[in-house]
Parts: C-alpha cells; sequence; structure tokens
C-alpha cells in the first residue's frame, strides 16, 4: 500500500511541477492573518537547522488553522515536546505540508485521535491513516493554532517538504507572502589563522575585525594584515517588516577578488544533515558566549549540503605583498543585502598574540573509537562521536566525572557506565545519572539500570555524578475544591512537578474509569476536558497518580459533584 502511495505521489509531483521549480499559485497561506514572522527557514537552532517558518499568532491561542491545499491527512502526532501536536497532510503535487504546536484538531480530526488515545490510555500518540481516509480540501479548517509541544510562545510552526524525500523546503519559495523591506543585519566579523604558520594582524589566534557603515550603506572592515591561510566568519541576523525578532538569514556569499569562494543558502537541506550545523558555526565560540558565528570555509567533518558553490574550501591563502578584496554578501529572500568588504594585505609579521592549545593525556582520533576508565565510571565514544580530533580533558572522581565541556559537538551519542557496586541494592532504586549544568544543579540523564551498573547514552559533554532522588512528585488542584459543584466548568485542571529527578509517567480515572488528561510541562499543568462526556454518575471520584523517573509515586484523590 505504501509503496503505491508513494508511486502515486512521485508521479503527481513529476506531472504537478510543471515549468516552475515551486509552484507558487497553487497553496493558500495557513492561517487568515498576515503572515508575520517569528522564526525563518534555515536559521540556526540548538545543533538543527529550523525546517520551516513560524508565524506569529498575535500572541494568542486558537487562531484557525486552514489546510493550504487539497490532500489527505497521512500523520498526526501528540507529543509533550517537538512539534507538541501536529498534523501531516499529503498533497496531489507531491508535496506535504505540515502544521505544528497546535493546541486542538478540527472537530472531524479531533475525534479521531481522541478515539486513538482512549484506545491506547495515552496522551502521547502518533498514528498514520491510510492515505484517502482522511480527506481535506484547500481552506478547510484542520486545526486551531496554540502553544504545544517545545514551543516558547504561541505561534503555528509551518513546513512544506517533500513528500518522497521529505526534505523540508522553504515555504516563503512557493508564494506566501512576508512583508520584508529590511536588511539583515551584522552583527560581528572575525578572521581565523588556518595553516600552522598563519597570522591576522599579528595573532595567531581567532580575532574580531571592526568595520564602519558607509555612505552607500555597505560596510568596510578595518583592513586585515595576515599571512598564510586564513578565513572569515560572521555572526548576522535576519528582520522582517512588523517584527523585531531576530530571525535567520538566507544566503551567504563570499568573493576574493571577484571570485565566488563561498556561496551557501537555506532553500532547502535534509534532516539526516541537520546536525551538521555544529561545523558551520565556531560550537567553540557559541559554547563560551552563547553567539553563533557562522564560518565561510570548510572544516573537518562538515558534511552539508547547503553549499552551492565552493572555491579552496573558502579558505584564502594570502601570499605575502599582494592585496586582496575579500566581500562577504549576506541576503534574505527578498534580496535585501548587506555588503561588507574586507582589505586584506599579505604581510609576514611575528604574532604577539600566541593560540595556546590545550594537551592532556587523552587525544582523541575522530575516527576511531575511544574508551576510557575514570574511576566512578566509563566513557566509550564510538567512531565518528567528534568531527575532528582533538586533546580531551577527562577528569577521575568517586561519584562524579569530567568529560571535558560544552565547547565540542558531539555528533553520534555517547555512552557512560558508572559502577554503583558500593551502593546498597535499596538505595539503587532512587539514584540515577545527573549532567551537572553551570549552577551545579543535576539534570536527570536516561538511566539504564543492569545489575551494579549505571548506563546512560548523550551527546552532552561535561560534568556527570550520580544523584539520588527519595521525594515523590507534588500534585494539587488548580481549578476546583474538594466537594465542589462543576457544572459550569469546561475542564478540570491540576498542577504537577517533580524537584529532581522529573515527571515519568501519570494516570488518571475517573469513577475507576480512565480519562484523557493533556499535560503541558512547561505549565506543569493536567488538564481533563467535560466535553469527552464520561461522566455517568452526579457525585465523582477522581483518582490521579504521578510517578517520577526512579519510581517515587503520589496519589492525589477528589470528589466533585457535576449534572
Amino acid at each position: 500500500m505504501r509503496i503505491l502511495i508513494l508511486s502515486l505521489l512521485l508521479l503527481s509531483a513529476l506531472t504537478g511541477l510543471g515549468q516552475e521549480k515551486y509552484p507558487l499559485n497553487t497553496f493558500r497561506p495557513p492561517l487568515d492573518i498576515p503572515l508575520v514572522l517569528a522564526g525563518t527557514f534555515g536559521e540556526l537552532r540548538s545543533n538543527h537547522f529550523h525546517s520551516g517558518i513560524d508565524i506569529k499568532t498575535q500572541q494568542r491561542q486558537g487562531l484557525p488553522v486552514y489546510a493550504i491545499g487539497n490532500g489527505t491527512v497521512t500523520r498526526i502526532k501528540i507529543g509533550l515536546w517537538g512539534y507538541g501536536k501536529v498534523i501531516y497532510i499529503a498533497h496531489p503535487n507531491g508535496y506535504t505540508s505540515v502544521y505544528g504546536h497546535l493546541q486542538k484538531f478540527s472537530p472531524e480530526i479531533e475525534s479521531f485521535i481522541k478515539r486513538v488515545q482512549y484506545e491506547k490510555k495515552s496522551y502521547e500518540v502518533e498514528v498514520f491513516p491510510d492515505y484517502g481516509d482522511i480527506k481535506v480540501l484547500k481552506d478547510q479548517l484542520i486545526a486551531y493554532s496554540g502553544n504545544t509541544g517545545g514551543s516558547s510562545g504561541p505561534h503555528l510552526h509551518f513546513e512544506i517538504r517533500s513528500s518522497i524525500s521529505e526534505k523540508p523546503t522553504n515555504p516563503l519559495l512557493y508564494g506566501l507572502e512576508v512583508r520584508d523591506a529590511t536588511n539583515p543585519t551584522l552583527v560581528s566579523l572575525f578572521a581565523y589563522p588556518l595553516s600552522k604558520e598563519a597570522q591576522v594582524n599579528r595573532s595567531s589566534k581567532k580575532i574580531q575585525i571592526k568595520f564602519n557603515k558607509q555612505k552607500d550603506g555597505s560596510y568596510l572592515a578595518d583592513k586585515v594584515y595576515a599571512s598564510g591561510t586564513i578565513g572569515f566568519g560572521v555572526n548576522t541576523y535576519d528582520r522582517q517588516d512588523l517584527a523585531a525578532n531576530k530571525n535567520g538569514i538566507y544566503s551567504v556569499q563570499q568573493l576574493v577578488n571577484g571570485k565566488i569562494y563561498t556561496d551557501f543558502n537555506f532553500e532547502s537541506f535534509s534532516f539526516k544533515e541537520t546536525r551538521y550545523i555544529n561545523t558551520l558555526i565556531d560550537y567553540d565560540h557559541f559554547g563560551k558566549y552563547n553567539r553563533r558565528i557562522q564560518r565561510c570555509f570548510i572544516v573537518p567533518g562538515n558534511r552539508l549540503e547547503i553549499y552551492k558553490q565552493l572555491y579552496n574550501e573558502g579558505k584564502i591563502a594570502v601570499a605575502e605583498g599582494l592585496n586582496y578584496k575579500v566581500e562577504i554578501l549576506i541576503k534574505d529572500l527578498q534580496d535585501n543585502l548587506v555588503r561588507l568588504i574586507i582589505p586584506v594585505e599579505g604581510k609576514r609579521q611575528q604574532p604577539l598574540v600566541i593560540k595556546n592549545e590545550l594537551k592532556t593525556d587523552y587525544f582523541i582520533i575522530a575516527k576511531q573509537p575511544n574508551n576510557y576508565d575514570l574511576g566512578a565510571a566509563k566513557v566509550y565514544f564510538p567512531a565518528n562521536t567528534f568531527y575532528d580530533n582533538f586533546y580531551m580533558d577527562l577528569q577521575k572522581g568517586k561519584d562524579t566525572v569530567v568529560i571535558h565541556n560544552n565547547r565540542i559537538p558531539a555528533h553520534k551519542k555517547f555512552t557512560i557506565t558508572f559502577d554503583v557496586t558500593k551502593y546498597p541494592p535499596q538505595q539503587r532504586k532512587k539514584m540515577f545519572i545527573a549532567r551537572l549544568d553551570r549552577k551545579k544543579k543535576a539534570n536527570y540523564m536516561t538511566t539504564f539500570k543492569r545489575g551494579t551498573t549505571f548506563t546512560t547514552r548523550t551527546r552532552s559533554l561535561g560534568t556527570y555524578t550520580l544523584a539520588k532522588d527519595t521525594i515523590q512528585p507534588k500534585i494539587r488542584s488548580k481549578n476546583f475544591k474538594e466537594k465542589q459543584w462543576l457544572n459550569n466548568y469546561r475542564y478540570l485542571s491540576l498542577t504537577i512537578s517533580d524537584d529532581l529527578s522529573g515527571i515519568d509517567t501519570y494516570s488518571a480515572t475517573l469513577n475507576g474509569e480512565w480519562i484523557l488528561m493533556e499535560y503541558e510541562p512547561k505549565t506543569k499543568t493536567l488538564t481533563y476536558n467535560f466535553d469527552d462526556k464520561i461522566l455517568n454518575q452526579t457525585q465523582c471520584e477522581l483518582k490521579v497518580i504521578v510517578t517520577d523517573n526512579v519510581g517515587n509515586s503520589n496519589t492525589f484523590t477528589s470528589s466533585f459533584y457535576r449534572k
């Protein structure tokens, strides 16, 4: 069945695209309000590129969301994180539209997904309806905008993907209109000595270069004196009209004496490459200052396919006595442009600022597996966990180990295994592996317990320890009291929280029958909607059980009345 569906979609895609690369007059906007963006396609996010656009919903939830074209629902997912409540619609022309962070679905789809939730007795579900079972028409209401999942405020996350490759493409290429006459903003410029003997302005370390705005609107950098192979990087963002959000830019070009050395844009990318964002940005700088510099040159491990053109990996070989005109062109999708000119003169000078590289007893060879015994724990790095070779800082401890710091990105998950032999079996039940943040707060890591060993898998370097949680979660009513009449109430709400290991599971019954309670971790709220209409008696007995990640459990019971 799926092979047939893919074949039909491929045929539609090949015949429906016609002569234009993207259909411009086929899809309507997903909302009936002017499109103002809180996030752009390809925007730099933590460990990934943003795969859609974030459309502002006027700081509120519940705006109608419409199908952008005729199609069929192929996937519905409800999760605590990620896209939260999300729906996928396949269209006959070979594209799939995605609508995320929804508050709820249209009545027909909401009824369908609630049946699934009650059958599975789970708030979190994912279903793939058979092709054609849930058809929608262009302009049809499919959902209401919300703030579910990993959203940090009300908005609609919207994508357009290829139904065949599942590669997302920039939704603004399909004719959706966003007012934008605003140029991108250039925040800072950095120069990087790349070869062994290279220097920039007598520094063998990365150095910031000042620039000034010219009368014609372009920027002119201070003259750079350099030798050896060097590269440049920029910290930049874009704003659209009607919004103050610092969104992502669309494209960057680097030219040297008129020749294109680097050209990349965010027309499209694949999910398999998205984590390689950590090779595009200066991750060390990001880990230290929380600011992303986009490098105009390639570093080891970079497998991104966003580059349209590259010469010498974007690196500039500076010869003594020669002058170079480096231009960096930063654009948005409407061709609003920032032009930066960097004069470079080849001049060999003795560096006054020397790059001091960390050297330890632990040298990571990225292409090989690496295994270390740190006393309290062992750490195993599979081959190609990291993008390049480097010296790693590893520190042993009794219950705590230090595995470098957050300024090196890991592409693959690595394994940390603690020996808990010295702890009694009863004590182990309440223990877990935790990662300490900058404030030394313990953050729960998914912990696999096998006999006398605890194991976790992660991509985050840092400090890890063993922690213990003996306190049960907290549960309290939010909008009702014991023995209260709730005739005019639309929903029932509680708050749940856990101080250390975090909430693992929860379940609720009403008069002994399982009920669907929606969990919103951001507000720590459990909500039951009376529209589910499973009440069959006036006096109602509510029972809620909440369990944390090490098995501490708490039970809340309450009675209320409703006709």
